[in-house]
């Protein structure tokens, strides 16, 4: 009697231990494992109902239902397979966050990175159009965090015509169309002329996504060799 009295306890609490547990390591409330045991040693997480969260609590983000979950984790699961484990500990990226209609401050974003809690929150319901790149555009910014001696940004200003100014900030301009142009002129995207990082991303995600093919365009050329250089400095077995 007593054995099926632990096993009934384990059943109630467990949902709300496993819940704790990730709450401690990533400090996201109500999230549940989605898959944990993955080759590139990734977890992936979902959240079962919606969170806020941030020090003035403005970063949101809704739950999805397990048909869009189970399509958009294969979508994920299959980009994210290009980083190896060793490469990901190296940019310190360990859990993945999977919810619906993200955004900071009421701007909607495809995905809020964070390498110091080792994380990376993605929208999945984020335009299709451009869902898989921007997947890899997120990862950039992890790895562009924990390497931010490598992507220098004053050296990276240099590819482009003296003429050309970034904005100050990615939300402080009307650039953020993600389609990629036909004519590059030495950006991918128009979302590229925000600020040098995020045009550092655009760039690395047209590279791991496949859709790179450039033609006469010596400032591209160059910002893809500059990329292409450091994340080798950072793991010289990294795959494009």
């Amino acid at each position: 009697m007593n054995f099926f009295r632990v096993i009934l306890l384990f059943l109630i609490f467990m949902s709300p231990l496993e819940a704790n547990t990730i709450y401690n390591l990533i400090k996201i409330p109500h999230l549940e494992i989605y898959e944990i045991n993955t080759e590139n040693k990734l977890k992936y997480f979902y959240a079962k109902s919606s969170f806020r969260i941030g020090v003035t609590k403005n970063i949101i983000c809704l739950s999805s239902d397990k048909k869009t979950l189970d399509k958009k984790y294969e979508i994920i699961k299959r980009n994210l397979n290009k980083y190896s484990s060793n490469f990901l500990k190296k940019i310190n990226l360990k859990y993945i966050v999977l919810c619906e209609n993200l955004s900071i401050s009421e701007i909607n974003t495809a995905g809020v990175p964070d390498h110091i809690m080792k994380t990376l929150i993605l929208d999945i319901k984020f335009d299709e159009n451009y869902f898989e790149r921007v997947i890899h555009h997120e990862v950039f910014h992890i790895i562009n965090d924990a390497y931010k001696e490598l992507f220098n940004k004053s050296e990276w200003m240099k590819f482009n015509l003296k003429s050309f100014k970034y904005a100050e900030c990615s939300t402080c301009t009307k650039k953020i169309n993600l389609d990629t142009y036909k004519k590059t002129n030495g950006f991918y995207t128009e979302y590229s002329k925000s600020t040098a990082s995020e045009d550092m991303a655009e760039v690395f995600s047209h590279l791991m996504f496949g859709s790179n093919k450039i033609k006469n365009d010596s400032i591209l050329d160059k910002k893809i060799l500059f990329i292409k250089k450091n994340l080798l400095n950072i793991d010289n077995n990294f795959k494009f």
